[in-house]
């Protein structure tokens, strides 16, 4: 076979070009079964080498009394340290009367906000949402599975709409909050996950001041790749808040961001950011589950970090560590499968993900496949409510936690796969 034909779209070829590559992928496919890999790209989380770079924190604090003399070891504070939300604010765009300082888990703070909103109703609801006929959530796709897993394990309806490179379909959006049951909106704004989209300044705007017919809908504003940047060229969030207030709906946005994913992941600080209103209702419900947050945890943050600037610094050693394990998919793929066409990626410029959508009804084979070979990837629909690709060809990619090489190396075997489930799809093969 010539380089050109090797190099052509894979439709392109003929009856018997397409079984001779065939035989070729599936050749490939048993040498790749054979080196025994064990190899996995499932989930976003810091590796060892990031995790390292935090380890200072370990040593921290030094002394027990904030700023004002408080003794963090003691109840109290509800609404966190009031240095950590400064720092914070400053980083997200708000004042710090606007911000929360929680405790390790962002996904608690938006769960809390939504229960609470179910129960009670917000500070402009005519009533909680659990007494009202049904309640709609709009679900940009591919998304974050674990927003849509929360939704549904209350019984709320999702409804899709498509994430653009510049973020939700605005268009869509604005149809479906024509329907009072239409309560809210997910959105990860900056480098989202998986697609690494990030929502423009005009999409914002639009999202901020749409007419909707539900008079409390909450647009959560998943901040978590706010400041994880993979170049120099750092993405620069849209400020929801100021548009929001600007636009005559204060309460319309909740901010919520983490250092999750900046120090320790199972042992950083959350933060809720949002109009003085929503503040105070989310401290009004919190008060009665619980005293306060860990402050020596939030100590030793503001301690660790020292400023915002701080956090910025940090941040650039994370993208020395990240950029080379994203630039090795892209290279695997674009080495692999360009010219193919039987897959698009996206090559992010921050966050965690790279966003695979192959071949229509092959994604589930991929990932078969891959599994069989020892790689395991996030199942096929994972980004899509309920699990449910319609199409069966997207795949989030995880290149964070394995070390370099062995990204090198899973993603080679990842691109064999997706020839392999192509070949065996426009053949007419069952695998």
């Amino acid at each position: 076979m010539t380089e050109q034909t090797t190099l052509a779209p894979l439709s392109s070829l003929s009856p018997a070009e397409l079984e001779a590559f065939l035989e070729s992928q599936r050749t490939a496919y048993a040498a790749l079964q054979d080196r025994g890999l064990k190899l996995d790209l499932t989930r976003g989380k810091p590796s060892a080498e990031q995790l390292d770079l935090c380890n200072e924190l370990l040593e921290l604090p030094k002394g027990h009394k904030d700023a004002s003399g408080t003794d963090v070891r003691n109840y109290g504070g509800l609404s966190g340290l009031p240095e950590l939300r400064a720092m914070f604010a400053d980083l997200l765009w708000v004042e710090p009367d606007q911000v929360v300082a929680g405790g390790n888990s962002s996904l608690t703070m938006m769960h809390d906000c939504l229960v609470q909103l179910l129960l009670h109703g917000g500070p402009d609801s005519p009533r909680p949402w659990v007494q009202e006929e049904s309640v709609k959530f709009i679900c940009p796709v591919p998304g974050y599975d674990r927003h849509f897993t929360m939704l549904a394990s209350y019984g709320i309806e999702m409804l899709t709409v498509p994430m653009h490179d510049d973020g939700p379909d605005v268009e869509a959006v604005r149809e479906l909050v024509k329907d009072p049951a239409v309560k809210g909106i997910w959105i990860v704004p900056t480098y989202a996950n998986p697609s690494g989209s990030t929502c423009s300044q005009e999409v914002a705007s639009a999202l901020a001041s749409m007419d909707t017919a539900a008079p409390d809908f909450r647009i959560f504003w998943d901040n978590a790749y706010a400041f994880h940047h993979l170049t120099e060229d750092e993405a620069k969030s849209a400020d929801i808040i100021t548009l929001a207030s600007g636009s005559g709906h204060p309460n319309r946005p909740l901010m919520f961001a983490s250092t999750s994913k900046i120090t320790f992941a199972g042992a950083g600080v959350a933060f809720l950011a949002a109009s003085q209103a929503n503040v105070d209702w989310y401290l009004g419900h919190q008060q009665y589950a619980s005293i306060g947050p860990d402050k020596v945890n939030q100590l030793r943050h503001v301690q660790f970090f020292g400023s915002a600037d701080g956090v910025r610094e940090h941040m650039a050693r994370h993208r020395e560590i990240l950029a080379p394990k994203f630039a090795a998919v892209d290279a695997a793929l674009e080495s692999a499968l360009a010219g193919r066409d039987v897959a698009t990626w996206s090559k992010p410029s921050g966050g965690y993900f790279v966003n695979l959508d192959v071949l229509d009804r092959t994604a589930s084979r991929v990932v078969e496949l891959a599994k069989a070979a020892g790689i395991a990837l996030t199942p096929a629909g994972a980004s899509f409510p309920r699990g449910v690709d319609p199409n069966d060809r997207n795949i989030r990619l995880a290149p964070s936690f394995p070390v370099l090489a062995e990204v090198e190396t899973a993603m080679a075997g990842v691109a064999t796969c997706v020839l392999l489930a192509a070949a065996e799809k426009l053949a007419g093969v069952k695998g």
